[in-house]
């Protein structure tokens, strides 16, 4: 029988949510093992975040370059592009990852951690105990159930963000964040992209202008959209592969990329030894992160919000928690933003979610065009922004914008919705002249209050 080896916490994944926790903790003096079944460092930087964002940005910056009077169209050269991946993702290896974690003085393990009753983790034969647990294991590609998938070889955001040569065709399963953000990148390295979605149009948990003024853009592009349609089988078709929708369709490409959604990892954890029965988007929480008695769980595990911010949010959350500290989480103003071109941002909730919940809304939306720096920045761009407020209370609980660099500008709606800002003070601010930010106030300045 192996030792048992003790410790004041135990963070069970190393990704955005297990490694912001444990750094935390190894601070406040107590003894940590964190414990990574993959790569330290998790999906962001190695499959999502940064290497999507990395590949993306040349791409805008020439397309730009393109828009803008007085500049040629730069020429893209992918194995530069490739390379500079490469570095940003280190090349898929986090040894140095893994050596400054060590260095805080955190006991970082490698293996499948499971739970063996309340304070026991098995990490193969190794046995730990601790008072305090902490689940940042994440989520994984959802695979569908589509007859024939098994049988053909497909990409998910992993494969598609490590891709050594740029597919001839790509078909993309999904039309949410990571199917239109690969959907781009692809079809301007130069596939021909058809981008394939179940539901009536893109993004379509966000106001339905964006996913409808995202399409007319991608079509201009030459992406082709199926909102709408449902991929019923797959086949092969020699070195390609062939779908089949509900309509009775048939198209073909090169690749297939299946990026319809993020399942939990929440298999094989042994959460019923410890009487945790996870649901549909995950591990339920309370305002403390808590899961249960000496258990607290944080980032994509928790289905609350699939963000890095919110997974560092959350460890900030759980550790207070542990440190005895009077926290509690709010996640009414959680940006989101999806890294297109044209990016999109928006906070808060939509008007529609804001209506079932009762609330008499009030909304408002400008053009691009309300904001001067478009003629400064670009021929021809195209875009949109809008608020919602809460008519009784008078404040915003929801913005949203599609345009150039929106994903800044969005954190103006973000602290106005987290101080509750009163609509008559955003009113009476003063803004940057030329910037997009100026739609916010624009829009504020349309609302019926």
């Amino acid at each position: 029988m192996p030792e048992t080896e003790t410790f004041d916490a135990i963070v069970i994944g190393a990704g955005s949510g297990g490694r912001p926790a444990a750094r935390k903790l190894i601070e406040a003096g107590m003894s940590v093992a964190m414990i990574e079944a993959e790569r330290v460092g998790g999906e962001c930087p190695f499959w999502a975040c940064i290497p999507t964002k990395t590949l993306l940005r040349p791409l805008e910056a020439r397309a730009g370059a393109t828009a803008t009077p007085g500049l040629s169209k730069p020429e893209l050269d992918w194995e530069a592009v490739r390379e500079y991946r490469d570095y940003m993702n280190s090349g898929l290896d986090d040894e140095k990852k893994f050596e400054s974690y060590e260095k805080m003085g955190i006991n970082v393990l490698r293996g499948d951690a499971v739970l063996d009753g309340p304070g026991r983790v098995k990490l193969g034969e190794r046995r730990l105990e601790t008072e305090r647990i902490i689940l940042a294991t994440g989520t994984a590609a959802t695979i569908p159930p589509i007859e024939g998938l098994d049988d053909v070889p497909y990409w998910t955001n992993r494969e598609a963000t490590a891709l050594e040569e740029i597919p001839a065709s790509a078909i993309v399963l999904g039309g949410g964040p990571v199917g239109i953000e690969l959907g781009q990148m692809l079809a301007r390295f130069g596939s021909e992209v058809t981008i394939v979605e179940a539901a009536g149009r893109l993004l379509d948990r966000e106001t339905p202008e964006i996913g409808e003024l995202l399409a007319e853009l991608f079509e201009e592009e030459g992406i082709t959209v199926r909102a709408g349609a449902k991929a019923e089988a797959v086949e092969a078709a020699g070195e390609a592969v062939r779908v089949r929708l509900d309509s009775d369709e048939h198209l073909e490409a090169a690749r297939l990329v299946v990026a319809v959604g993020r399942t939990p990892r929440t298999d094989g954890l042994g959460l019923d030894s410890v009487g945790i029965e996870p649901g549909e988007k995950g591990i339920e929480v309370d305002e403390r992160c808590r899961a249960g008695d000496g258990i607290w769980a944080v980032g994509d595990v928790t289905g609350i919000a699939p963000f890095t911010h919110v997974a560092g949010y959350q460890a900030r959350i759980a550790v207070a928690d542990i440190l005895g500290k009077d926290v509690s989480a709010d996640y009414r103003a959680v940006p989101r933003v999806v890294f297109t071109d044209p990016e999109i941002a928006a906070v808060g909730q939509t008007a529609t979610e804001a209506r079932e919940a009762g609330i008499d809304v009030a909304e408002a939306r400008v053009d691009l065009s309300e904001a001067e720096r478009r003629e400064t920045y670009g021929r021809d761009l195209r875009g949109a922004a809008g608020v919602i407020a809460d008519r009784e209370r008078g404040i915003l609980i929801g913005a949203w914008g599609i345009g150039p660099l929106s994903s800044e500008w969005i954190h103006a709606c973000v602290v106005a919705i987290k101080a509750e800002v009163p609509v008559s003070v955003l009113r009476d601010t003063i803004f940057q002249f030329p910037t997009f930010a100026e739609l916010v106030i624009s829009a504020v300045n349309e609302l019926d209050l």
